[in-house]
């Protein structure tokens, strides 16, 4: 540096996710204090230091401490600037909204909605979406945790139009799982004329794009790409499922998400579930959306742990449509419990006594008794499943190896040969399920978590010319297709981990079946949404059927499963979602662990072999 530069230089570094202080030389000592107070630092040289962006924003006071600031003899890089900016705007805003919900100094009144959206806006709105589109749009950065199937897709696309026109944001980032790529592409077609230029992201996205839509996996390969392509024109970025982020710094996607978060003028998320596992879940949505000094507000509102109490501290910052604003037309759910025939019994006993012996010593292993789960659930369903492994098409959480048992064992040759001898009780009732529906001409969706009992299931319903789709499905699309348009094609068979968000099945299929679930509660309650959202008729009949092998662990799941609906019903206020946890049960006629499921876990464990 030339000796009149400034004494410090604050810019952005090559990475989109840090900024860089440049020291004047001869005051690498003052710099290397000022790092000091930045959790991130890292010294690039000894004039120069580099911190993550939200460090940054989180703790700007740290810069008063620069003791050569008496004659403004600091520079800022103007992008940097503007970051702040926004940062300290949102923090009062926020500090605003979360002691008085009337602070705001504009509020959009539901009636003023259709003229924000202008004339090129065609899509129809139902009453709750203009409400959650006005609060979205007095808010700078918000929620919208409306239930899924409430059309959270079109309410985001509304927020944008309206944004582009009253603030000239340019440029839309959609970040969500690959199913929901046929919703906003359609929404996009028809509620917008012209439509935005929107691209699936493969590759630098063309000039001419005004939105982008990427999927979780390829986001964090693409964050530098991504950041200056947000920053080069006024954006926004919309987290569509951000559940999938819930995880934060600490997982890849939400590292990623909080990266490009700063490099948007307004943020949004979209989600049915928001927590499912507990205050955490909600600290990380919530920092996406105000990051810096904004996020801190934030985590006051939830200190404590309480979820509820949370919740109704952060309701300024969201909106919700729940089931019952929906008024659809009631849901039929059952529990099916299903007794195991002596040889299927006896070798879930065997193989549990077998898991009780290899989770000795590991009870807070989250990672060893997952995969003991993984084994337990399949045994549950056909311990055949543990004999010939999974293919590698199964979904990552729950690639497991086949079981190690030797092959001289009685237990081996009767996992072997269980086929022969028995048919799974659940395959059995899955098909007098799918035969009786299909003769009153009514598609089934069948879910199952494993590939093997997909592909089995896939024999077994022939007759009803299957549609199947798993993250190996190569023509996802045409077996959707199919499963709609075919008359012959009455089954679809799936698992929540591929299917569980992002399409709608409710205008073509009314009937789903559970093979088994896993202590994922936010899964399984988007699983079932894929039939039960808004556009049925008041006369549909949806029923939901969930199937379960007595004295298992599918029992342990149920329970657990109707906790955490419970807990979650409450905190959004929201019956609708408290009834599903207590199925109906009736008769049969033919992987998300928390510390409550590993202490269920270990109860049937060692309960099953005292």
């Amino acid at each position: 540096m030339v000796p009149d530069s400034p004494s410090l230089a604050v810019g952005l570094a090559a990475e989109v996710t840090r900024a860089r202080f440049i020291a004047r030389p001869g005051l690498e000592s003052d710099l290397r204090r000022l790092a000091v107070g930045f959790r991130t630092s890292t010294q690039r040289s000894p004039g120069v230091v580099e911190i993550e962006l939200d460090d940054l924003l989180t703790n700007l006071e740290v810069l008063s401490r620069w003791p050569h600031t008496a004659d403004g003899d600091v520079t800022w890089d103007a992008q940097l600037q503007a970051l702040v900016v926004d940062s300290l705007q949102d923090a009062q805003i926020l500090s605003g909204r979360l002691h008085d919900s009337d602070a705001e100094t504009e509020v959009v009144d539901t009636d003023t909605v259709p003229s924000l959206l202008g004339s090129e806006w065609t899509g129809d709105l139902t009453s709750f979406q203009l409400r959650d589109i006005a609060k979205l749009l007095t808010l700078r950065h918000g929620a919208n945790f409306s239930v899924p199937g409430a059309g959270k897709t079109r309410v985001g696309l509304a927020v944008f139009q309206a944004l582009r026109r009253k603030e000239n944001i340019e440029r839309l980032l959609i970040v969500g799982p690959k199913s929901s790529y046929e919703a906003w592409l359609y929404e996009n077609r028809e509620c917008l004329q012209p439509s935005l230029t929107m691209e699936v992201a493969n590759g630098i996205p063309s000039i001419t794009a005004q939105s982008v839509i990427v999927n979780y996996e390829r986001l964090p390969s693409m964050v530098n790409m991504l950041g200056r392509w947000l920053a080069e024109q006024p954006s926004m970025i919309i987290l569509d499922e951000a559940h999938r982020m819930k995880l934060g710094a600490d997982g890849a996607y939400g590292a990623a998400c909080l990266a490009l978060g700063p490099r948007s003028r307004r943020r949004l998320i979209l989600t049915g579930t928001p927590a499912p596992n507990g205050v955490r879940d909600l600290e990380n949505l919530f920092g996406f959306v105000w990051p810096g000094t904004g996020r801190q507000n934030v985590l006051r509102a939830v200190n404590g742990g309480d979820l509820a109490q949370a919740s109704r501290a952060l309701k300024p910052l969201f909106t919700r449509t729940t089931k019952n604003e929906l008024r659809l037309p009631p849901v039929e759910t059952s529990l099916r419990v299903v007794p195991l025939p002596p040889l299927h019994a006896e070798i879930y006993d065997a193989l549990v006594g077998q898991f009780s012996a290899r989770a000795a010593g590991h009870e807070g292993d989250f990672q060893a008794l997952g995969r003991i789960l993984v084994y337990m659930l399949m045994a549950a369903t056909s311990p055949a499943l543990l004999a010939v492994g999974t293919t590698k098409y199964e979904p990552l959480a729950y690639q497991v190896p086949p079981l190690a048992v030797p092959e001289r064992s009685s237990l081996y040759e009767l996992m072997q040969d269980l086929p022969t001898y028995e048919m799974s009780p659940k395959y059995q009732e899955v098909l007098a399920i799918v035969r009786e529906n299909a003769a009153q001409g009514r598609k089934t969706l069948v879910w199952s978590t494993f590939i093997r009992s997909i592909n089995t299931l896939q024999r077994i319903l022939a007759l009803f010319n299957p549609a199947v789709v798993h993250g190996g499905t190569p023509d996802r699309e045409d077996q959707i297709h199919r499963f709609r348009s075919d008359p012959d094609c009455m089954v679809l068979l799936s698992n929540p981990a591929t299917l569980g968000e992002g399409i709608s099945l409710h205008h073509e299929c009314h009937d789903a079946v559970y093979v088994d679930r896993d202590f994922a509660a936010g899964r399984f309650l988007q699983s079932l949404d894929r039939i039960h959202r808004l556009g049925l008729g008041p006369d549909v009949k949806t029923r939901i059927t969930v199937l379960a092998s007595e004295g298992t662990i599918d029992e342990v799941v149920a329970l657990r499963l109707a906790d955490k609906l419970t807990f979650m019903g409450g905190i959004l206020d929201d019956p609708a979602v408290q009834q599903l946890a207590d199925l109906e049960e009736e008769p049969a006629v033919g992987g998300g662990l928390d510390q409550g499921d590993l202490q269920s876990l270990m109860g049937h464990l060692r309960a099953s072999t005292t």
